[in-house]
C-alpha cells in the first residue's frame, strides 16, 4: 500500500510541475506547442487510474513465507492490475473467520485449518486459491541437548503452541501412532512467544517452519533436533500457508481474485529468481524485522516457493485427499471432506 500511494503521489507531483512549467510561460517542447495553439487552455489530460481497495490478512507475524506480496505490493504488480492491496497481520478473531465473514477479501491459512473449517458442524466456506510453499517444511523442533529425536520423546515434555485444535490434534495423533501416551506431555500456549524465547524459558519443543526459526537456529549456531511432518507420514506433506479466499468472493468477484493472484504470483516467481533484493523489499516494508534472518531464511525458501510444480501456487487433488484421510483415520474430523471444494487452481496465471 505505501508504494501504491507513492506511485499516486508521485503521479500527482509530475502533473503539477508540468502544469507549473505552462504557467510560467515556458512555451518550448511538445507541451508548450500544444498549450499555445489551443490558445493557452491547458490540455485535458487523463485521470490517474482508480484502484480497488483490497485487504489480506496473515496467518503471523510479518516473516519470508510472505514475501511475494510484499514484492508485488512493493514492485507495482498490484496496481498494475488495478488492486490497492493493505496486508494486516493476524487478528483476534481469526484469519478463517475474518475471510468468511467478508471483513478481508484474501487471507494467509494453512491446508489443516481450510480442512477443519470446511467439515466442522458448523461449516466455515473459505477455499485454498494458491499453494504458498509446494511442500510441508514444518515440524517438530527442539534443542539438540533435549534428546527429542522422535514423538516417543514427547513423553515428559513441555510443548509449546498456539493452541490450534488441530495442532493439538495432531500432536495426539502422532504420539499415539509412536506408541507414546499423550497424557504424559504438558502443552502450553505460548501465543505469539518467539521459539527460541520459550524453549530458554518454558518449553521443549514447539512447532516451526524450517524456513523462519530453522534458518535463525543456524545463525544463532543453535543445534536443533528437526521432527518434520511429512518423514512421520507423506499424508503429512500438505500445503502449509496456502492464500484463502470465501466462497462468496469467489463467486462475486472472480476478477479480483484472478487480478490479485495474477499479481502474486509474479511477487513469487520474483522472490525465487532474486531472493536478495526481494528480501530487500520485505525489510523496506517491515523494517523492525531482522534483516539477517530475513536475508537467510529468503534464499533457502527461494527453491521451495514452486519447488518440483510446474507452476507457483499449484496445488493437487492427491495431497488434499491424503492429508483430509488421514485426519479421517485419526477421527479428527467430524465428517468427510470435499475436496474438490476445498481448494481451486482456476484463478492461477498459466
Amino acid at each position: 500500500m505505501k508504494k501504491t500511494w507513492i506511485i499516486l503521489l508521485s503521479f500527482a507531483l509530475v502533473v503539477i510541475l508540468a502544469a507549473g512549467c505552462g504557467n510560467s510561460g515556458n512555451q518550448s517542447g511538445t507541451q508548450g506547442g500544444e498549450q499555445q495553439s489551443n490558445g493557452g487552455q491547458e490540455q485535458n489530460q487523463e485521470s490517474p487510474q482508480t484502484l480497488k481497495n483490497v485487504t489480506v490478512m496473515l496467518d503471523w507475524a510479518p516473516n519470508t513465507n510472505h514475501t511475494g506480496m510484499y514484492v508485488a505490493q512493493s514492485n507495482g504488480y498490484y496496481a498494475e492490475e488495478g488492486l490497492d492491496v493493505t496486508i494486516i497481520s493476524a487478528g483476534e478473531t481469526g484469519v478463517e473467520t475474518a475471510v468468511a465473514a467478508g471483513n478481508v477479501e484474501f487471507g494467509v491459512s494453512y491446508q489443516e485449518n481450510v480442512t477443519v473449517a470446511r467439515t466442522s458442524e458448523s461449516p466455515i466456506l473459505i477455499v485454498s486459491i494458491a499453494a504458498v510453499i509446494q511442500h510441508n517444511t514444518s515440524g517438530f523442533a527442539s534443542p539438540a541437548d533435549k534428546g527429542i529425536v522422535s514423538p516417543k520423546d514427547f513423553e515428559g515434555k513441555v510443548y509449546g503452541g498456539w493452541g490450534s485444535p488441530s495442532e493439538i490434534a495432531t500432536i495426539q495423533s502422532v504420539m499415539q501412532a509412536a506408541g507414546a501416551d499423550y497424557d504424559q506431555l504438558t502443552v502450553l500456549d505460548t501465543g505469539y512467544t518467539e521459539f527460541f524465547t520459550a524453549v530458554e524459558k518454558d518449553i521443549d519443543f514447539g512447532w516451526i517452519y524450517y524456513g523462519w526459526d530453522g534458518v535463525q537456529a543456524e545463525l544463532k549456531d543453535v543445534p536443533l533436533n528437526m521432527i518434520y511432518l511429512r518423514d512421520l507420514s507423506e499424508k503429512l506433506d500438505y500445503y502449509t500457508p496456502v492464500l484463502i479466499a470465501s466462497e462468496r468472493m469467489i463467486e462475486n468477484d472472480a476478477d479480483t481474485v484472478r487480478a490479485f493472484l495474477a499479481a502474486t504470483s509474479k511477487g513469487y516467481a520474483y522472490a525465487i529468481e532474486h531472493p536478495e533484493e526481494a528480501a530487500d523489499l520485505l525489510l523496506n516494508a517491515e523494517p523492525d524485522l531482522d534483516a539477517e534472518l530475513v536475508k537467510a531464511s529468503q534464499v533457502w525458501l527461494a527453491d521451495q516457493y514452486q519447488a518440483d510444480a510446474s507452476r507457483w501456487g499449484e496445488q493437487k487433488l492427491e495431497v488434499w485427499k491424503n492429508y483430509a484421510d488421514w485426519m479421517l483415520e485419526h477421527e479428527l474430523l467430524e465428517q468427510e471432506l470435499n475436496a474438490e471444494q476445498a481448494f481451486t487452481n482456476e484463478f492461477l496465471p498459466e
